[in-house]
């Protein structure tokens, strides 16, 4: 089969670890080819350019700057990338018969190039509901249901569920949103496909964590939480340092932040005034990186603001679950990410609008007992990439397989 993969992430190669790296390489070794097409923002100063491997092909295609990027510079450049992809799609592929085409959340304006591909190949079409615009900004006051802008994302958001064969939400919760607020789209048109990783069993010993932990210059001696990931507006930073600063005389935790985002100044500028000690801030990792430092941590941290309606499902989860790490989750009360980690006693959670439910969350965490097994034992029950290829692939044949 050849598979078309459109998308948002910057992503050159697919040997690298992610939700998306992970569920192509997956394609690739069950003997598919997969082509995707990838955006390089035009901070990389780098034109429209094509990757050819053995299995898998990547069309890096030249575009305005999308991610970690002010709302007015992100609309603009959300609105023209169809465009642009569709433009580099038609001269590059024009070769190519697709059999599937999967793409991802945010954003909704791929639906002229999914259309045509549709059209030309008579290929499935597969959504990977990652995130629901532009609901999501209106939850936090950045766009008004009356403006021209939502009326206008919201049709191409519409447009994008029709032309999709199947729609793959993270969790249940997410299908249940999607269908009670869309009643056009068919039950059996959507269906549960979470995020997922390649299950890789990894270990670390006392001396490496200590050396690690040395590294960054992190205590040895406390209990580290770690926050890995945006640091934006979706994240209610200011509450997040409102939490963090209610544990600034906690003698046995130490906060460890590691990311970027729109927000990343509001800490940094937090941090420096100097009134919290068991606190550090450290710009974003690369991944290997990243991951090796989560195995020295103890606790994940997951926030979201509380003013969210649309269910969100953080993938830097599987990361902390990847490292066996138990999840302390401070979110609006849609998201199932809470229950899940509840659920499955991984973890504690609380509704991110008021500090004693942070501080009620973090003293259930630290009396729960909770093994790195148990922990890791979730994520290969439920999160594994093999899974949602097998979810996607079942759709393929039994509707387009013949």
């Amino acid at each position: 089969m050849n598979i078309l993969f459109i998308t948002l992430l910057d992503l050159e190669n697919i040997k690298e670890h992610g939700i998306y790296h992970d569920l192509l390489r997956e394609f690739v070794s069950q003997g598919n080819s997969v082509f995707v097409v990838s955006p390089a923002e035009r901070r990389l100063h780098k034109k429209t350019k094509m990757i050819n491997n053995e299995n898998y092909h990547v069309l890096r295609v030249k575009t305005g700057n999308i991610q970690k990027t002010n709302w007015l510079e992100k609309g603009i450049a959300t609105c023209l990338i169809e465009y642009q992809f569709l433009f580099a799609v038609k001269r590059y592929f024009d070769k190519v018969k697709f059999d599937m085409v999967m793409y991802s959340t945010p954003p909704i304006t791929f639906g002229k190039i999914v259309e045509y591909i549709k059209k030309r190949d008579n290929s499935m079409t597969y959504l990977l509901l990652k995130d629901i615009f532009p609901q999501n900004a209106v939850d936090l006051g950045i766009l008004s249901k009356r403006g021209v802008l939502y009326k206008y994302f919201r049709k191409k958001e519409k447009k994008l569920y029709k032309l999709s064969d199947y729609i793959g939400g993270m969790s249940q919760a997410n299908v249940d949103f999607l269908l009670k607020n869309n009643d056009f789209i068919e039950k059996n048109r959507v269906e549960v496909c979470p995020n997922s990783v390649e299950i890789i069993k990894t270990e670390i010993d006392n001396h490496k964590i200590i050396e690690n932990r040395k590294k960054f210059g992190l205590p040895t001696d406390k209990r580290i939480y770690i926050y890995g990931g945006n640091l934006g507006k979706p994240q209610g930073i200011e509450f997040f340092v409102k939490c963090l600063n209610s544990e600034r005389e906690n003698q046995d935790v130490y906060f460890l932040i590691v990311g970027s985002g729109t927000h990343y100044s509001v800490i940094d500028r937090y941090i420096r005034r100097g009134v919290q000690e068991n606190i550090k801030l450290i710009p974003s990792l690369p991944k290997k990186e990243f991951d090796e430092l989560v195995l020295s941590c103890d606790v994940g941290m997951i926030f979201l603001d509380y003013r969210f309606t649309i269910p969100n499902y953080p993938s830097r989860i599987l990361s902390y679950m990847q490292a066996g790490l138990p999840v302390l989750v401070l979110s609006d009360e849609n998201t199932d990410v809470g229950k899940m980690v509840e659920e499955n006693r991984i973890g504690s959670w609380g509704k991110s609008d008021c500090i004693e439910n942070f501080k009620r969350a973090l003293v259930k965490i630290e009396s729960m007992n909770i093994k790195r097994e148990d922990v890791f034992q979730v994520l290969c029950e439920n999160f594994d990439v093999k899974q949602s290829y097998n979810t996607i692939m079942r759709r393929f044949y039994e509707n387009f397989g013949k």
